[in-house]
């Protein structure tokens, strides 16, 4: 089997794994990567390899990255390859119908959610910030529509309750290289009939926006913690101190709502700020409550809550999400 590889993030880097071993188990390879442009990153922005173009040097494998994908020169370069078949996961770039179509079997896309929901860019931050109780991967064959296309096979798993995106993320990643392995072979063999989704019943995982990482304390407890778990590493779950400067919340845990204290409830009034730690009220009438376990001042470093009451960053009484 011919194989090319279209994925770019560390997410990807495992189901690269995965395809080098199906291909060369069966007498074939990958032979050709393809991920975006090295981008600036670090403090010092000096351009930086993706994590799936590291990878796939290590692994001796030839890798373009090429700025345009409607030019017609990618098309071009998969049907040179002469390619059963294109795996995609986290590309990065809507493919046009001439890539899809040119490798034998076309492009197979590994999606991040049990479709039809959270089609789109962040199925993984969306599922958490919904409180979903299950995700998983698709294995789908690809077309022109955002992720639309007929799904080969399904694995699912549940999220922790605790869980951030990174940490799914990586779960993730290994379920969809596993998915490679035991499905893909098949599916290039025309071994497995796709299933049509159910378009009426999907939802859109929408790219995240940094102004989504805001917190809304007339939210239950619980809806907030998934909420600061799905914002993280970015845009970062955060609100405002009295003072108008931003406090980025790290670490959550909803608490026993019928704690005491003696501060009039409110969404987003900080009913205990102690060495214990600190909680908020939150819910539409302030009825819930929600610990915060860690967070990071504006212009300072991230602290645990005992400090940051011991730093005067947060007092009982204060009102947290307060406009400038």
């Amino acid at each position: 089997m011919r194989a090319i590889f279209m994925g770019t993030p560390e997410l990807a880097v495992a189901s690269l794994e995965a395809l080098v071993e199906v291909c060369r188990a069966r007498g074939g390879d990958v032979v050709g990567v393809v991920c975006q442009p090295d981008r600036p990153a670090g403090r010092g922005m000096q351009l930086a390899e993706p994590p799936v173009k590291a990878r796939a040097k290590a692994l001796g494998l030839e890798v373009i990255q090429p700025t345009k994908v409607r030019d017609g020169a990618l098309a071009r370069w998969i049907r040179d390859k002469q390619a059963d078949v294109a795996l995609v996961i986290a590309y990065g770039r809507i493919l046009p119908k001439e890539v899809l179509e040119a490798p034998r079997r076309g492009c197979v896309n590994l999606h991040a959610s049990i479709l039809p929901k959270y089609r789109g860019a962040a199925p993984i931050a969306w599922a958490i910030a919904n409180d979903e109780r299950e995700t998983g991967v698709a294995l789908m064959q690809m077309d022109e529509g955002l992720d639309t296309g007929p799904v080969y096979a399904v694995r699912t798993l549940a999220i922790g309750a605790d869980e951030t995106t990174p940490e799914l993320s990586r779960r993730i990643a290994a379920l969809a290289a596993e998915l490679v392995r035991e499905a893909l072979a098949d599916v290039v063999d025309g071994k497995v009939a796709p299933a049509l989704q159910d378009h009426a019943a999907h939802t859109v995982a929408r790219i995240l926006a940094k102004e989504d990482g805001v917190i809304d304390f007339a939210k239950p407890a619980r809806a907030i913690h998934a909420h600061v778990r799905a914002m993280t590493p970015w845009p970062s779950a955060v609100t405002r101190l009295a003072d108008g400067k931003s406090l980025k919340v790290l670490r959550t845990r909803p608490v026993d709502a019928t704690i005491a204290s003696p501060v009039v409830r409110a969404p987003g009034a900080v009913l205990l700020a102690d060495r214990s730690g600190v909680v908020v009220a939150c819910g539409p009438n302030g009825e819930d409550a929600i610990a915060i376990l860690e967070a990071q001042p504006e212009g300072r470093k991230a602290a645990n809550a005992g400090d940051l009451v011991n730093g005067r960053v947060i007092a009982a009484g204060a009102r947290l999400g307060v406009p400038r």
